[in-house]
């Protein structure tokens, strides 16, 4: 029983981080990554829907990406969501795709993207703090109840301990990736 416990804890120790790298993905760097506009919802006859299910959204090239609609009529909607969005962007509509050139990022909006990730980080990482504590919360539950010895709830702790740890430390590596990615220039 108190494996399952900690199992459970684990995966969601890991889900955790699959939403941080997520986060990760909106935070542009000075490349041009599609994955920036996965916030955008366009007015998509009276519904608001996603750009990427209207639209193929890819980067061209380091400095510029391309959205093609599937339908004609959802290009201006198409690009006032875009500018709407408060992603900095300027979409320049040629009548067959719409390229969004990437500004390059100045060394203040650098420090700032950086400051963003590491609070994203810290964020996660109370998250997974707060997993520990409840799972070690549930097994002295268990303890209580006479249903595992004080000896396997020390070394049940341990373990969640061990693995609280090791997604912390994955955090840390995340956050680092990130941060190199956003101070390249």
């Amino acid at each position: 029983m108190p494996n399952s416990v900690i199992n459970q804890g684990e995966e969601k120790m890991k889900k955790s981080i699959e939403v941080l790298k997520k986060e990760f993905a909106k935070i542009r760097t000075g490349q041009a990554n599609p994955s920036i506009l996965n916030p955008v919802m366009v007015d998509y006859y009276g519904t608001l829907t996603p750009l990427s299910q209207i639209a193929s959204v890819a980067a061209q090239d380091a400095q510029t990406i391309v959205v093609k609609p599937y339908d004609r009529t959802a290009f201006t909607n198409i690009e006032k969501a875009i500018q709407t969005a408060n992603l900095g962007f300027n979409p320049i509509n040629d009548g067959t795709v719409i390229r969004i050139p990437i500004p390059p990022l100045t060394e203040s909006t650098r420090k700032e993207l950086v400051k963003q990730a590491k609070k994203l980080a810290e964020d996660g990482k109370v998250a997974i703090r707060n997993i520990r504590r409840d799972l070690i919360d549930q097994l002295k539950k268990l303890e209580k109840d006479s249903l595992i010895s004080e000896d396997e709830l020390k070394k049940h702790t341990d373990t969640v301990q061990k693995a609280t740890d090791k997604h912390i430390q994955v955090i840390d590596e995340v956050l680092k990736e990130k941060e190199q990615a956003i101070m390249t220039i």
